[in-house]
């Protein structure tokens, strides 16, 4: 075989990196150790993974080719050596979700499956919808848990829960009296709302379409808990998912209010790179996932 290992854990950490010196950091290497694996390797098969910028090194077409073939068999390699090292089939993995699914749901989906696989880790990341799609498909994240769509040709997206979002308002507010909010209500309130890029805030522009122009937003937030607390504040009304806002309406701090003929249901999914190797961890991770239903 022309090639190592080691020689691909440097193609790849100068892929993440976009620079010899920082790749060579993480893999606990020389700088010239790692330059001369990237150089073995290149020579090897008279080929060039990355275009030369100065001092940074940028993947070009044939390494964006190569590299999610050769994470898979770096993938494989590892949990092979586990396997024979510590005689685990199930390794660490690492988990994106968004932050209704982060915050609300994943929690006990982790606990589980820590019980079921004791010594098991497991990473979780939260963010927005896109940011976890896009570290998805750069293989920063294993599998990730979104509340939007997304349209990529290098995931795998597994339609997983049905969702339902509720617009809201503080007890005191003048529409909490109202209940069921027209055309003309909706345009005449004050809004908080989740940032663009989110799941909640994809879902909550489809249902308005018509009326998104003329909505008087006054806040976007990335964090629920905040728009939750601005609306108790009596700032406006906004819309969440029902998960985020049970245990408010329950307390009575916060009133669900009706949108007659507007669409606020949706789907979360589970989404995972097409070209991503499923280890024994990634896989049950998965299969726990789909067989809870909240």
């Amino acid at each position: 075989m022309k090639y190592s290992l080691r020689q691909l854990e440097v193609f790849l950490a100068i892929a993440h990196y976009d620079n010899i010196s920082r790749a060579a950091k993480s893999l606990n290497m020389s700088q010239s150790a790692a330059s001369g694996a990237l150089k073995e390797l290149e020579s090897q098969f008279d080929i060039r993974l990355f275009d030369r910028i100065g001092k940074r090194l940028k993947i070009n077409e044939l390494g964006r080719l190569l590299r999610p073939k050769a994470e898979a068999l770096l993938e494989r390699a590892g949990a092979l050596e586990q396997d024979l090292m510590q005689h685990q089939t199930v390794g660490q993995i690492k988990v994106g979700a968004t932050l209704t699914i982060g915050n609300y749901l994943a929690v006990a989906l982790m606990v589980e499956y820590m019980k079921s696989h004791p010594g098991a880790k497991l990473n979780l990341e939260i963010a927005n919808t896109s940011a976890i799609a896009h570290r998805v498909e750069n293989f920063d994240l294993d599998v990730g848990l979104i509340e939007g769509e997304v349209q990529s040709t290098e995931l795998e997206i597994i339609p997983w829960q049905q969702d339902q979002m509720v617009v809201f308002c503080a007890p005191d507010h003048p529409l909490a009296k109202k209940r069921q909010l027209s055309d003309a209500d909706l345009q005449q309130a004050t809004w908080i709302l989740r940032e663009k890029g989110s799941g909640t805030r994809q879902t909550f522009d489809r249902a308005m379409h018509g009326l998104l122009p003329n909505l008087d937003v006054l806040l976007e937030l990335e964090n629920t808990g905040a728009i939750k607390r601005s609306v108790e504040a009596g700032f406006g009304i906004a819309c969440l998912s029902r998960i985020a806002l049970e245990e408010a309406f329950q307390h009575g701090t916060l009133v669900p209010l009706e949108v007659p003929g507007r669409n606020f249901h949706r789907n979360l999914y589970l989404i995972i790179n097409r070209n991503k190797y499923r280890s024994a961890g990634i896989e049950r991770w998965i299969e726990l996932c789909q067989q809870h239903q909240f």
